[in-house]
């Protein structure tokens, strides 16, 4: 099987900023979704580009939103969680 088929896009991880990730390239028409995993923690944020963007820049914009996903969850930490209230949460069949 050739390395494209078995990885769908997938990269080995790269050291960015101190943080182990790993990119994922999938095109969906003229626009490209970049999912990115910091390995670390295995967090896991999306975004969707232009199909033309330079890698680099799709990469770059999608590690800003993995590091602020992180912050924003590191700032959260402290907070407990809020309460559901009577009636919400649950799941209708």
């Amino acid at each position: 099987m050739p390395p494209d088929a078995r990885h769908r896009g997938k990269q080995p991880p790269v050291d960015r900023g101190g943080r182990e990730v790993i990119f994922e390239f999938i095109p969906i028409g003229a626009s490209m979704k970049v999912t990115v995993v910091d390995v670390a923690t295995g967090m896991e944020v999306s975004i969707i580009g232009p199909s033309g963007a330079a890698q680099t820049e799709l990469e770059n914009v999608a590690v800003r939103k993995l590091r602020y996903m992180l912050e924003k969850k590191e700032e959260g930490k402290d907070e407990p969680p809020p309460d559901p209230g009577p009636g919400k949460g649950g799941i209708i069949v």
